[in-house]
């Protein structure tokens, strides 16, 4: 198997997170991969600001929310929260409408690199919005899409099989389990409902 693939294969969510930084180096790589991610008529609406300031941290958690399955019990304690914080924003300027394509093509490249440098992330689109922008002084001009949190993990989610809930829990050891649909069932081939290759 080829490494993007084995990434993907490995890939979590992470919701507890080590309290050691993430360089700058790493953050650095992290959005240069998000910025050469494919673009609707290569307009690259999309920026990035990214929070690593131990007094700006607190803040910005308090306006995420986090894993509605299972909260409060979902929401990193104190002592395992982010490191880290990449918020997408589009530009509105350069594309009024649409643009989430963008973003999702951004984050999964994020979210791979991170993981090649060890860095586990969680994709947040519960975010109280009006109090992100005041905070980080972002222009209306800018709408945040979403924003990746970002850190050496502390938990290791498991994989398991669909048993007729996407929903994931944790057990009674704390360990976070997440139903996958099986592949045989969301493949089709030449054509809707047509199972064999």
């Amino acid at each position: 198997m080829g490494a993007v693939y084995d990434l993907i294969l490995r890939r979590r969510t992470i919701r507890r997170f080590q309290q050691k930084p993430v360089s700058r180096e790493i953050l650095t790589r992290v959005v240069n991969a998000g910025r050469l991610a494919p673009s609707g008529m290569n307009l690259q609406p999309l920026e990035f600001v990214v929070v690593d300031a131990p007094d700006l941290l607190p803040e910005v958690f308090k306006t995420t929310g986090w894993a509605g399955y299972i909260a409060p019990k979902g929401t990193p304690p104190e002592g395992e929260r982010p490191v880290a914080y990449i918020v997408v924003l589009i530009n509105r300027g350069i594309k009024k409408f649409a643009g989430q394509h963008d973003v999702g093509a951004a984050m999964m490249n994020m979210i791979l690199t991170a993981l090649e440098e060890g860095v586990g992330s969680c994709w947040i689109g519960t975010i109280e919005r009006t109090e992100l922008a005041a905070l980080l002084q972002i222009p209306e001009s800018r709408e945040i899409d979403s924003l990746l949190a970002l850190g050496y993990p502390a938990e290791q989610p498991v994989v398991e099989e669909f048993r007729g809930s996407v929903e994931y829990w944790k057990d009674e050891q704390g360990v976070l389990h997440v139903p996958k649909r099986p592949l045989a069932a969301l493949l089709h081939w030449n054509g809707f409902g047509n199972k064999n290759a």
